[in-house]
């Protein structure tokens, strides 16, 4: 509280445009876009699976907008399109991708490019997007039964190893 405190001060200080943002419910409904119901996700928020698999539960579709100009010449925009890629196909739906560094996509619930610009590009994107129905096993279960899967492998290579591997025998 303290350190809130004395940070507001420095911005009024400095004379800092700054809003007093506050996290909002959990468990929000998707957007409403005529008769589509879309999960939308801000910037990184994307890459983070369990986030997207939460939300897209009762979605048709997804969207994300972001600024990927801050990451300049480098990789970083393309990288960042690939995890969205990876987050349409983990849950079967169409991604929808805006940003302002021309790396805009529309990709099916596949995790295939069906549209794209190039990087640094003004352009426009226009293609077609459908709304998916259903769930599958990642947006229902997560990343628990990998985890799951991992830790009894893990136990049994431990129970293997002291039973025929252990020094001496």
């Amino acid at each position: 509280m303290f350190i809130r405190f004395v940070l507001r001060g420095l911005i009024a200080f400095f004379d800092l445009p700054m809003s007093n943002f506050s996290r909002g419910p959990a468990g929000q409904e998707p957007l409403r876009a005529g008769s589509y119901r879309a999960a939308p996700f801000i910037c990184y928020e994307i890459v983070y699976p369990g986030l997207v698999a939460s939300g897209s539960r009762n979605a048709d579709l997804l969207v994300t907008i972001s600024n990927d100009t801050w990451f300049g010449a480098s990789i970083g925009p393309l990288q960042h399109l690939e995890m969205a890629r990876m987050r349409a196909l983990e849950n079967g739906r169409y991604l929808l991708r805006g940003t302002n560094n021309g790396v805009t996509a529309i990709i099916d619930h596949r995790g295939r490019v069906r549209a794209r610009t190039g990087q640094f590009e003004e352009a426009t994107l226009v293609g077609d997007a459908r709304a998916m129905l259903g769930h599958t096993p990642f947006t229902s279960f997560g990343t628990g039964p990998v985890i799951g899967g991992c830790t009894v492998l893990l136990l049994l290579m431990t129970l293997a190893y002291r039973l025929f591997w252990r020094e001496g025998r």
